[in-house]
Formats: structure tokens, C-alpha cells, sequence
């Protein structure tokens, strides 16, 4: 069994598409509108990787107001390769304005990662 991909809710759709294709390497595929619904949504792929990442929009989402510390999903997480690739993926995205919640470190379990903010706020993880 593989994970096909995981879905996220997004204010904006286009905005989001952007931050992953420029930063994260991603490929969307053409948008999907459904006009009845007012759903709006990509499939992106990423290099390397068979699983992949649908982000949705809707005109009646409401905000959850801490992503941080909440039940359900809390981050995705990305593989870069190696501890430079961590930092420099940090470092520009700091740079681009982004927050960077923790990191990056070693965690406590052996992680090399850092914890950043993507443009609606979403946790991600940038590891090894």
C-alpha cells in the first residue's frame, strides 16, 4: 500500500500553486473547476515522489485559527537530501519573508529539519 496524496484547504488557490511550484518544485496539473460547487482545485506533483499534494479552494471555508495546535494534520513534510539543503531551503524562504517556527536543528529523535510557514500559514517540514 502507498499514500496517493493528502489535501489541504486554501484561501488562495493561485497564491498556493505559486509558493510550492517556486520552492518546492512542483508541477500542477490543469485546474479543475467545478461550477455548481465553486471547488477549485490542483493536483501538484514533485519531483522524485509518487505521492502528491491537492490544494483546494471553496468559497464557504472558514479560518481554523490555530494550525499549529490543533487536532488533525498538522505538517507536511519535505525530504531535501542532506543538512545544506535544509539550511538553504530555510534560509530563502526566511529571506522570501516566511516564518520559520523551529530550526533548523537535530531533533531529539535524530531529525535534521527545520519548521517554516508556507503562504497560508501551513506547517512544513524540511528535512534531510
Amino acid at each position: 500500500m502507498k499514500m496517493n496524496h493528502v489535501a489541504i484547504y486554501v484561501k488562495d488557490l493561485e497564491k498556493t500553486r505559486e509558493f510550492y511550484e517556486k520552492y518546492f518544485e512542483a508541477k500542477a496539473n490543469e485546474k479543475y473547476h467545478n461550477k455548481n460547487t465553486g471547488l477549485q482545485t490542483y493536483f501538484l506533483t514533485f519531483l522524485d515522489s509518487e505521492a502528491r499534494l491537492e490544494i483546494m479552494s471553496r468559497p464557504e471555508l472558514s479560518e481554523r485559527n490555530n494550525k499549529i495546535m490543533s487536532e488533525g494534520f498538522i505538517h507536511l513534510a519535505f525530504s531535501v537530501g542532506n543538512k545544506e539543503n535544509v539550511d538553504k531551503l530555510t534560509k530563502r524562504l526566511v529571506n522570501d519573508g516566511f516564518r520559520c517556527l523551529s530550526g533548523p536543528r537535530t531533533t531529539g529523535d535524530g531529525y535534521y529539519e527545520s519548521v517554516v510557514e508556507d503562504c497560508e500559514g501551513n506547517l512544513i517540514e524540511i528535512t534531510e
